[in-house]
């Protein structure tokens, strides 16, 4: 009888050429070959997007995982052995959805020692308590599965990713640092133009037009200053000649003359910029609201969201299962832990790479994406008849994939919110729900610093 389980999610293993790159495959095997050693009534729960299958397009059904398995061999047979010593089990999410749609996955996985459970959600007896498990996909409106185990019935998401992201897993290695693989790793996806005007402005630019442009950009603000000054000057509130005598050319030497060349620069283009402005804002409104009335553009949607309809999906399982204790979903790339009263809400976050989008020193210069990684699981188990969920992360030493000219440019992004590392509840105590979702935070433990 199992009377520990372990989770873990979107590992978002395989993909289309560059996309089968698994950054954290030497970490992954260390921790399974970890649960390997221990062994004992231990179950390894997998909890949705272990698999990366709709990011293949050149095959289909069951070849899939046969090109996922060619991809990683040695990962597959440290499956085949840690199953042998424990129970590991996955769900599917919505980018291995495929699971859900052909009983033969389960026979195929199973010489691998991986128990599938086609299931959009499972539960755990541990104690007296249940645990539910979901990938979370249902609550996304973009890739919610509207007809479960139909392989053609698929949300946006699923054409987002065929389209886009399987696109960008072929040609990044024809990028300067094979970085548009890291596609799947921006969120959420509004984010991607940024993320690709970025890349071009640090990466792909010529180096000749960054170190003309770069100057600009960066004086930009200055100029502006300048011209303020020189305006001011010339009405007469400020009475120096400091700007419109050219004292600051003049006391900088030659220096000062690349300044002024590049305040002209920056003056003529903020003068066009300022022309232009309002005859595009209006043109821009006019064009979108063309395209709403054609339902082109659906006005106010965002494919980003933040935690509110996984946290509303657990309240409404606590409501009417009573006995469930711990509610435990994936597929927002963001670990936390929520608690209310004596009730948990798990993310189990993801091992793939994390992008966080951070300013410059300067603030013309483009943004820049730092990356990071956050390999973390949960144990959850009873103890004295409480029950018990431990966090951890793995220790890695990926590197940091930056630029020269990003790691100056860019500030270090705040950690991200601590986790507890042991959280203790007691699930005969009755339910005590947020009133609003303003009061169902994340529990934050003091901030033991940031591990990744």
């Amino acid at each position: 009888m199992t009377t520990e389980y372990v989770f873990v999610s979107d590992l978002h293993i395989g993909g289309d050429e560059q996309l089968t790159t698994l950054d954290f495959e030497d970490e992954l095997l260390a921790f399974l070959e970890r649960l390997e050693a221990r062994g004992g009534p231990v179950e390894l729960i997998l909890v949705g997007d272990t698999f990366a299958l709709w990011e293949y397009t050149e095959v289909s059904g069951l070849e899939k995982l046969d090109a996922l398995i060619a991809d990683h061999p040695a990962l597959f047979e440290q499956f085949r052995a840690t199953g042998e010593e424990i129970l590991i089990t996955l769900i599917p999410g919505n980018h291995d959805y495929d699971l859900a749609c052909d009983p033969e996955y389960v026979d195929r996985l199973a010489e691998y020692n991986l128990s599938l459970e086609p299931e959009i959600h499972i539960t755990r007896e541990v104690g007296d308590a249940t645990i539910w498990i979901e990938h979370g996909q249902q609550h996304d409106a973009n890739n919610r599965l509207p007809d479960w185990g139909n392989a053609d019935a698929l949300p946006v998401g699923y054409f987002v990713v065929q389209r886009i992201v399987a696109a960008a897993g072929r040609y990044s290695d024809r990028a300067r640092g094979n970085w548009l693989r890291d596609i799947q790793s921006v969120a959420p996806m509004e984010e991607i133009p940024h993320w690709l005007f970025s890349n071009y402005f640090y990466r792909e630019m010529s180096p000749y037009l960054r170190a003309v442009v770069a100057p600009l950009l960066l004086f930009f603000n200055l100029s502006l200053l300048y011209l303020l000054g020189a305006f001011l000057e010339e009405i007469g509130v400020l009475p120096t000649r400091f700007f419109l005598g050219n004292e600051l050319v003049g006391a900088l030497g030659i220096a000062g003359i690349v300044l002024e060349v590049i305040i002209a620069i920056n003056a003529t283009i903020a003068a066009v910029l300022l022309l232009l402005a309002v005859p595009l804002w209006v043109f821009g409104r006019d064009l979108r609201h063309t395209l709403e009335r054609f339902g082109v553009v659906a006005s106010g949607i965002r494919v980003g969201q933040g935690d509110e309809p996984f946290l509303n999906a657990a309240r409404s399982v606590f409501e009417e299962r009573p006995d469930v204790a711990v509610y435990v979903y994936g597929h927002t790339h963001r670990a936390s832990l929520t608690r209310w009263g004596d009730r948990l809400v798990l993310n189990t976050g993801t091992w793939l790479k994390k992008l966080r989008r951070v300013p410059t020193w300067f603030s013309r210069l483009p943004s820049v994406y730092y990356p990071s990684f956050r390999l973390n699981y949960y144990r959850i188990f009873a103890e004295d008849g409480q029950l018990v969920v431990e966090y951890e992360e793995i220790e890695t030493d990926q590197p940091r994939d930056l630029t020269l000219f990003q790691r100056l440019a860019a500030r270090r992004p705040p950690p991200e919110a601590p986790i507890p590392a042991r959280t203790v509840i007691d699930p005969s105590e009755p339910l005590e729900l947020p009133a609003s979702r303003s009061d169902a935070e994340p529990e934050l433990a003091p901030d033991p610093g940031e591990r990744s």
